[in-house]
Order: structure tokens, then C-alpha cells, then sequence
């Protein structure tokens, strides 16, 4: 429990260095959940390095407990880290997997993309666990994961509704711009110019038009 909870800390001050607004905290036996209550706008440099640093302070502190002379944390520390590491979605590793999408992808695509991998890597942790690691405990755990999974499915054409509406509401200032053609298109950390058969609208503009169609 003191290693998990270490971990979320992690998360926690370093969403508070950056402003997030940090909803609430889940604690379950075998990890925790930091839930957010911010935009998915944010940068993306910003949110791989929250996930990152629960993941890091939480060596630190197993480090800092052995030097100690503390005995039986390894099999704690090694299990939750790797675990929670794992790249399924919504797992640390899953989140950094969704990040590393979305340097590269639309958001919309990014999304989805993670959803599938996620699906694909789960499928072949339940296959090694029924075939190595079968307990009640471990299949307990990763049937809660699969219920996060599915409820990350359904909640996609949501989050890309607020991803756009965001965009619509507030005025980001990213540095980077892309050119598309279609809302699905946009995507995180740009500033979008909407190419309409070589005729340009703002980002801005485009939404107007969106919304005014929807």
C-alpha cells in the first residue's frame, strides 16, 4: 500500500507543478488511478512526464527502503511497477503508449490506435497467465483492467467530442501548425489550418462551421 501510494504521489505533485487539476486519487490492491479533471489539451510533454514520474519516485523510494535494510518489498515493487507499465490502456504504460500515438497521429486515430494495441497486448497477458501465472488474485486484477478497457472504448467518441469542443471554446497557444482537411484530423499540440479544395480557413472558422452543422 505505502509503494502505491508513492506512486500516485509521484503522479500528484508533478500534476500540481504544472497546474493540473487533479480530481481524485484511487487506491486498489494492486495500484492506484489519478483521475483529472483538466483538458485533453494539454501539452503532451506535460503529461508524459507526470506519468512518468510516478513510475520513477517509486524506484527512488524502493531504493530508499532497501538502503534501509527493509526486506520483502521486492516482489511488491517489481509487480506493481511492471504491471503498471504494461502498455494497456489505462495503465501508466498504456497512457505513454496513447502519448507516443499522438506525436504521430491525430488525436481521434491516436485514440482508437491505443484501444486496439491495448486489446491485443491484454489478450496475450491472459493467455500467459492461464497458461503460467493462473490465481484468483491475478485474474481478479486483470478482469478490473479489462472492465477499464472497455469503458475507455466507450467512452471514445466522447473524449473526441470534447477534444474538438475544447478547441472550439478555448485559445490554445500552440506553435505548431498542421494543414487537414477534416476535423478528425486534428490533432494534439497544433494549430490547425483546414485546407477546403486549396481554400484555407482558421482553425477557428472551420469549428464555426462544424458546430453550426451539428
Amino acid at each position: 500500500m505505502g509503494i502505491i501510494m508513492v506512486h500516485e504521489m509521484g503522479h500528484f505533485v508533478t500534476a500540481m507543478y504544472y497546474a493540473w487539476r487533479v480530481d481524485r486519487i484511487y487506491i486498489y490492491p494492486y495500484g492506484g488511478y489519478s483521475k483529472f479533471n483538466d483538458d485533453i489539451n494539454k501539452p503532451l510533454k506535460e503529461e508524459l512526464i507526470i506519468l512518468l514520474m510516478g513510475p520513477l519516485v517509486q524506484i527512488c523510494y524502493y531504493y530508499f527502503l532497501s538502503f534501509l535494510g527493509v526486506d520483502g518489498i521486492s516482489i511488491y515493487h517489481y509487480s506493481i511497477l511492471v504491471f503498471n507499465l504494461l502498455p494497456i490502456y489505462p495503465l501508466d504504460g498504456g497512457k505513454m503508449l496513447n502519448i507516443l500515438m499522438s506525436y504521430k497521429m491525430p488525436y481521434k486515430e491516436s485514440y482508437i490506435w491505443t484501444i486496439i494495441v491495448s486489446g491485443l497486448i491484454f489478450a496475450v497477458c491472459i493467455g500467459m497467465i492461464i497458461k503460467f501465472f493462473l490465481s484468483i488474485s491475478i485474474v481478479m486484477m486483470f478482469m478490473l483492467l479489462l472492465y477499464k478497457l472497455l469503458e475507455s472504448y466507450k467512452e471514445r467518441m466522447f473524449c473526441f467530442n470534447k477534444f474538438v469542443l475544447e478547441r472550439y471554446i478555448n485559445n490554445y497557444n500552440f506553435k505548431k501548425i498542421k494543414v487537414v482537411k477534416k476535423v478528425d484530423k486534428m490533432s494534439r499540440d497544433y494549430k490547425h489550418v483546414f485546407d477546403n479544395d486549396g481554400h484555407y480557413k482558421s482553425e477557428k472558422e472551420e469549428l464555426r462551421k462544424y458546430y453550426g452543422r451539428h
